[in-house]
């Protein structure tokens, strides 16, 4: 098959790496492509033999299928730009994390330039699964995509027809996930301030016995020092998702401003060179808060 990729960043790289084995040609963009990290994807790109467009109407020309893999902020203008230039017919799979409202919007574009909208919700973090990550589709074609996906190495299964189902299903994971990672951020760190870390988390493992909380706090901060900007941007989407319901988003709302404040610091440079190999790699989740405090107290103190 022609896949385009629009986005390449770890999602769009992951697919890329285990898509070309199978002899598929892949052609991505990425807006990064203008900016400092437009070498390293290039580089990226050449090692594994895919090949990087110069735009959205290059990228999707000829695709039998078009994967959007980028901010969820960017879901509706990626469904804007290429729409036009997708041959009639072919699908255009949305596996940004946005709001059922956005994904009925994109598929609006897509479906009236004859293109074949599926939306894609992605039900966990795709590193430990790559192209198997658990995936749910939704819209009228969700049904005629599953076996090409499936064949592709996707591990997806149709959660309805009607759109808005499966990206409603991912935003209201997102709420519990995407938040139990910033509580654990503001507690753990806070914990460590006061010198409470050890008591604070021998009375969670005797609550959750079931969950090894040293370790799961130090993927919590390695996930969000690393991608807070991308996770940051779905929760808005999440709490969109809230309003859309009627809700006030007050918990959305608070873990977005966690999640884009820890990006903030990262870009920073409190964690270290972003892209270094040491970047968010601590296996003590305790470096980094002290990073964190440190960072706090200096500026209490200017």
């Amino acid at each position: 098959m022609k896949i385009a990729l629009i986005g390449y960043g770890e999602v769009g790289r992951i697919l890329a790496e285990d898509l070309r084995p199978q002899g598929h040609v892949v052609t991505a963009f990425d807006l990064k492509l203008a900016g400092a990290s437009a070498g390293a994807l290039q580089a990226h790109a050449q090692g594994i033999g895919a090949v990087l467009a110069a735009s959205h109407a290059e990228a999707v020309q000829g695709a039998e299928l078009v994967i959007s893999a980028v901010t969820a902020s960017q879901a509706v203008p990626v469904a804007v730009a290429c729409a036009p230039h997708m041959p009639r017919g072919a699908f255009f799979l949305d596996f940004n994390s946005a709001s059922p409202g956005a994904k009925i919007e994109a598929a609006g574009l897509v479906n009236a330039a004859g293109g074949r909208y599926v939306e894609g919700a992605v039900m966990t973090s795709m590193p430990p699964y790559r192209i198997k990550v658990p995936l749910l589709l939704g819209g009228p074609d969700a049904q005629a995509l599953m076996p090409i996906v499936n064949a592709l190495g996707f591990a997806s299964r149709v959660a309805s027809e009607k759109l808005g189902v499966a990206s409603a299903t991912k935003m209201c994971r997102s709420v519990m996930i995407k938040g139990l990672e910033a509580m654990v951020i503001e507690s753990f760190t806070t914990a460590r301030h006061y010198g409470v870390e050890d008591a604070v988390i021998a009375s969670l493992v005797e609550t959750f016995p079931s969950i090894d909380w040293e370790k799961q706090g130090a993927y919590f901060f390695q996930r969000v020092i690393e991608h807070g900007r991308r996770r940051s941007e779905e929760v808005r989407e999440v709490a969109q998702t809230v309003r859309e319901a009627g809700l006030q988003p007050w918990s959305a709302s608070g873990t977005a401003e966690r999640q884009a404040w820890v990006a903030d610091l990262g870009d920073a440079g409190i964690f270290g060179a972003r892209g270094e190999p040491g970047f968010a790699r601590s296996a003590d989740w305790r470096v980094e808060a002290d990073r964190l405090l440190a960072n706090a107290k200096t500026r209490n103190n200017t």
